[in-house]
This record gives C-alpha cells, structure tokens and sequence, in this order.
C-alpha cells in the first residue's frame, strides 16, 4: 500500500466526518477507517475549507521534514544500514531513494551553474585564434615579460614543427574551393568512402558556417541543395555545436552541467549491473543493489555540496578531505550490507571503483558529445 498522509483526529478528520463509502473509488468503508484500504485515500466527507488546506499542507510538511531527517541521519551515520533497512519493508520512514538521490544531484548542478559564472569563459571565444601566437594572448596579460617571451618562442618552434603555414595555406586553398561552387563540391565529396567522406563533409560546413549566414540544418539544405540524410544532419549538428562552442565555451558548459542530473539516472543502472554480477551468490536481487547504489551515491552529492559550500565561503580547498571521508564510508557501507571478509570487500571494492571511473569517463565523452549536436 501506498504511503498515507497524516490524518490528525480533528477538523474534517474527526469521526463525525467519516463516511461509508471512498469518496475517490467507492470501496465500502467502516466509521474506525481512517484510510480507504483501496487507495489510500483519507475517509472524510466533509468540504474542504482554506483551514483544512492549510492544515494538511503543513501536516504533510512535518511529515516529511521528519523522514527527511531519518534519512539524513541514518544515511550519515550508519553507512549500509539505510538500505539494509528499506528493502527490508521500512518505507515509510525514510524518503523515497531516488527522489532523494534527484533532489540532491539538482540541487548541487544548480549551485554550480548559478555560482559557476561561466559566462566569464566566452571572452575567450570572442578572441580571433586564427594565428596560433593570439591563443597566449590571455595567458601574456597576467605575466612577466620573461615568460611571455619565453613562450612566444616555444610557439615559434611548435609552428616549425608542425608545418603551421603550410597548413594555414591548405586550409585557405580548400575553403577557396568550397566557395566557389559550393554544390559541385559537396556532391563530388559525398561519393567517397565513408572515413574521407565524414571529414571533407565536416570541412564543408565549417566553411559554410564560417563564411555564411546559417541558422540551422534546413537553411543549409534549401541554399545548397544538400540531400537529407541522417549522416549529413548528425555531421552538421556535430560541426555547427562545435562552432557555437568556440564562440561560446561558457554557455556551453552551463548547458552541459544542466544535463548532468539526469546523466546520473542513466549511469547508475548501468554500473548496479556490475555490483550485481560480482555480488550474485548474495540473495539481493538487482533492485536492491540499484537502491544501494542511489543512497550511496546521494551521500556523495550531500559531500559534494559541503565541499562546494565550505571552498566558495572560506576560500579552503576540501575535496580531497571529503573524497577521503566518502571512499571510507563507501567500504564501510559494502561491508555492512553485504556482510562479507573485509579482504573480499577490498578486492571488489577496488573492481568497482574501477569500472565506475570508466563508466564515468565514457558517460563524460557521450554526454559532451551528445552535448555538442543539440547545443
């Protein structure tokens, strides 16, 4: 059954009030019901009035102040416990593991963007980086004369090295090219196999987008006659979000940190598949171990925001400290749930760990790249 909502023994809830029938889903009920055992539902016919309102609502927000702080303090100070005891039955008392988990990773994404000020990154894609020597202009403001000097040489010799005129030339004989008769050029290019194809397409449209005023895919489609495919779209939203980027590397990343949330909601049951398999002889099914992974997980956004908060008010660099205090409680959590030797936690700890910072890594690489193509 679904969890109630606190029905206190007075106003619309008193027993005068009670009626025979669910007033949601007709279950016949008796005077001593407080619910409807169908649905859950309070038993009350009496109208609503603005007290009443007002009366559930900060009923049902004590309510959850006092799960939320069950959570909170069990999540904290027994690490395991939590899970242990919410797969066990004991629901009501805490809060639902993944609207906690949701909460918290929002919560933390939205003080970042709002605190990050990332729109102070775009200056540095309004900067005209098309000579290498301009990519140090930032850099040469803030210091002395002697490392300006030292690294104007150092990119000196790295123009050397790689040929960096002869390749500045090239690119301004292939945009020529481009320019001159843009849909000639395209269908001889889409004729070639796929790898050469997809870089000359890529050329194309940052050419096009360099030189021309376009807006979107169909622009492009309708002023130069380009076939509509899916690999030409995939191509063009990869190079026109790439272009947006360079422009504007901090709007970019304020994008990307609004996504991660639910990058998380995606990650986790791919990862529980792994606690899984190497906890399979353990009679949790995989349910259990995804709630162990989400209250694991929102202790380590609860850290991430006091870290967050302690660096931007004293200025103290915490994250190490409270990485060292969550690796701890991520053992200590394993060994409490799981019940076994504490060399077969450190060996699947370890395993685990390792698979969730791959997991992590390609999660970043597809979310930025997903990023890229709508951005």
């Amino acid at each position: 059954m679904t969890d109630k909502p606190v029905v206190p023994e007075k106003g619309r809830y008193k027993l005068d009030y009670r009626g025979s029938e669910c007033l949601n889903c007709g279950h016949p009920l008796d005077l001593s019901d407080k619910y409807c055992p169908n649905c859950s539902q309070a038993n009350s016919i009496k109208k609503i009035t603005i007290k009443d309102y007002l009366d559930e609502f900060f009923g049902t927000l004590i309510s959850y102040d006092s799960r939320l702080f069950r959570t909170l303090s069990t999540l904290l100070i027994r690490p395991g416990k939590i899970t242990k005891s919410y797969i066990k039955g004991k629901r009501v008392s805490y809060t639902n593991p993944f609207r906690f988990l949701l909460s918290l990773a929002i919560i933390f994404f939205l003080i970042i963007n709002f605190s990050g000020n990332f729109s102070k990154y775009d200056k540095y894609g309004t900067q005209d980086f098309s000579e290498i020597g301009k990519l140090a202009y930032e850099w040469s403001m803030e210091q002395n004369a002697d490392d300006t000097a030292e690294l104007s040489e150092q990119l000196d010799s790295l123009k050397n090295v790689v040929n960096y005129n002869g390749y500045i030339k090239h690119e301004r004989e292939r945009d020529s090219l481009i320019l001159f008769d843009p849909i000639a050029y395209f269908k001889k290019i889409d004729q070639g196999p796929f790898g050469d194809r997809n870089n000359q397409k890529q050329a194309f449209f940052s050419t096009i987008l360099e030189h021309d005023t376009i807006y979107s895919y169909e622009d492009i489609v309708d002023k130069y006659q380009i076939p509509e495919t899916f690999e030409n779209k995939l191509i063009f939203n990869g190079v026109n979000g790439f272009s947006k980027f360079r422009k504007s590397p901090g709007s970019f990343l304020s994008t990307l940190i609004s996504k991660l949330p639910f990058v998380v909601f995606f990650f986790l049951p791919v990862f529980t598949v792994f606690i899984w398999l190497i906890y399979i002889r353990k009679k949790y099914s995989y349910t259990d171990h995804l709630i162990f992974s989400f209250h694991n997980t929102a202790l380590l956004f609860i850290l991430l925001i006091i870290s967050y908060l302690i660096d931007s008010i004293f200025k103290f660099e915490s994250n190490w400290i409270f990485f060292m205090i969550f690796s701890t409680y991520l053992f200590a959590a394993m060994r409490n749930f799981y019940g076994q030797s504490i060399f077969k936690t450190i060996v699947k700890y370890l395993f685990l760990n390792a698979i969730f910072f791959i997991l992590a890594l390609l999660s970043t690489v597809l979310l930025f790249t997903g990023n890229l193509i709508t951005f």
